[in-house]
């Protein structure tokens, strides 16, 4: 990502539904969902392994964010016969906890709202996937960083 290209958002670390990770118990997805997307994205040529089994919501709220061009996509993924096939595009990033000085390269998970069935998020909130960041729990500042082609953040 070119320095002149960048575009940024402050966020705060929010609860999500849980059922990404499994901490919200569903009998479909007693491990969480990403227990079981993760090998089937594998298989389509993207590898989750590095990153923690969960996502990590960010609320960039007052910041808006425009979608640009996803570093992924996959449509019409099946990856459970509990739901119907699923369209998901993940869009690069880096992160780091306000104070920090190295970011971390993250992904942001965006199944799309057209074909996700359940649990859907605050426009405010991106799904973050990244190893796990130490201190990184609820109420925490973030900050979010990507190209502008890929991520745009506004007010």
């Amino acid at each position: 990502m070119g320095d002149s290209f960048h575009s940024s958002a402050k966020a705060i670390v929010t609860r999500g539904h849980g059922i990404a990770s499994g901490k919200t118990s569903d009998s479909r997805f007693p491990e969480g969902t990403l227990a079981l997307q993760v090998p089937v994205f594998r298989d389509l040529g993207l590898d989750l392994r590095d990153f923690f089994s969960g996502t990590l919501n960010l609320s960039i709220h007052p910041y808006s964010c425009r979608l640009g061009v996803p570093d992924h996509s996959f449509p019409q993924v099946k990856w459970t016969d509990s739901i119907p096939p699923e369209n998901f595009s993940f869009y690069r990033c880096r992160i780091r906890l306000l104070g920090e000085t190295d970011f971390v390269g993250a992904l942001v998970y965006w199944p799309h709202p057209s074909t996700k069935p359940e649990f859907h998020q605050d426009p405010h909130v991106l799904e973050v996937l990244a190893p796990r960041i130490p201190g990184a729990d609820y109420g925490k500042k973030m900050e979010v960083t990507a190209d502008s082609n890929t991520l745009e953040f506004s007010l």
